[in-house]
């Protein structure tokens, strides 16, 4: 049975502080309706593109107020961390947690960010490489040099890594080491195929990571899909109209509507209804272990946030049942 997530880059329109306590209400309210996991986003020194640079701090806090939602980083730019300090980090985390913790990693990350920690973006691909086996062998219990091993030990965080790509050899790499495959809620299209679905892009990554996958291993593929909910389909539409066309690095539409906006951000908004027919379109779910949403780029207020993850959990996702239930974590 797919697990329901809920995904946030906290960015309500507010302080820092606010936007916390935000994005923990949001937390709280996805728990009490059944959502299985939430999901935080990293981004360094832009509060416009994410407003959250420390996931593990922040996700110890969630702890202490849930009980059961598991809590996963959506990701941890992995380059830019000192490897053993995610460890470590994050088994501590773990262990406050009961043992909640997903760990999502990737290479990406805006390349401006990298000369603030030392490290150059042209080489985030080995980087990443590297960091993320001293993770593997930390949480594994290997030696990490001089006789050190991790403290706490955190054996089962090796099995709780996943991989965010846009990419078919990231496919296949998260598949070879029989970690989980993160696909994000859109992503640019290549030359010649600029009105290709999102479906059809992702399907050769989904393909390679089952192609490479380890008999007997179980796959793990979360799909992030952009979803606003809303009581009328003109409340949607208004929220989706204003966040959706705020200046940003993705080409807008010249001159379209808003459900051009939405085809464009590969959203799925409106009422309960109009929101299943669009996801049921989407052939990715069917071979989905988890089915996170998130609102971003939306972003309506707050309150509407709420009613949004309500409506997914009472109405939505029940009502995709019979595509997902056949789906094995």
């Amino acid at each position: 049975m797919t697990r329901i997530g809920f995904f946030t880059r906290v960015l309500d329109d507010a302080p820092p502080g606010e936007r916390y306590r935000l994005a923990v209400e949001q937390i709280q309210h996805a728990e009490r309706l059944g959502f299985d996991t939430a999901w935080v986003a990293q981004h360094h020194f832009d509060g416009d593109e994410g407003g959250l640079p420390a996931p593990l701090v922040f996700l110890s806090h969630v702890a202490a107020r849930t009980s059961r939602i598991r809590l996963g980083t959506g990701i941890i730019t992995l380059p830019l961390e000192h490897p053993v300090r995610v460890a470590e980090d994050a088994a501590v985390l773990d262990l406050l947690s009961g043992g909640r913790l997903e760990v999502g990693v990737g290479g990406g990350g805006t390349p401006a960010s990298f000369p603030a920690f030392g490290k150059d973006p042209a080489r985030r691909g080995s980087i990443y490489a590297d960091h993320l086996q001293v993770l593997v062998d930390a949480w594994s219990g290997k030696d990490l040099g001089g006789g050190n091993h991790l403290y706490p030990a955190a054996p089962t965080l090796a099995d709780a890594i996943w991989e965010a790509t846009f990419s078919v050899a990231g496919g296949e790499r998260a598949g070879r080491a029989g970690n989980g495959l993160m696909l994000s809620r859109t992503q640019p299209r290549p030359e010649g195929a600029r009105h290709a679905t999102l479906a059809e892009i992702q399907k050769p990554i989904v393909d390679a990571y089952y192609a490479n996958l380890p008999s007997g291993v179980a796959p793990r593929i979360m799909v992030s899909r952009t979803a606003f909910v809303a009581d009328t389909r003109e409340e949607a539409l208004h929220w989706a109209a204003e966040g959706l066309s705020r200046p940003g690095p993705r080409q807008q539409p010249d001159g379209g509507g808003v459900d051009d906006l939405i085809a464009t951000w590969d959203a799925h908004v409106g009422t309960p209804e109009d929101v299943i027919a669009s996801l049921r379109a989407d052939p990715t779910l069917e071979r989905a272990t988890d089915l996170v949403f998130q609102v971003h780029s939306i972003d309506p207020p707050h309150e509407l946030i709420l009613r949004s993850i309500e409506l997914l959990a009472t109405e939505v996702a029940p009502a995709l049942e019979a595509i997902l239930e056949g789906n094995t974590a």
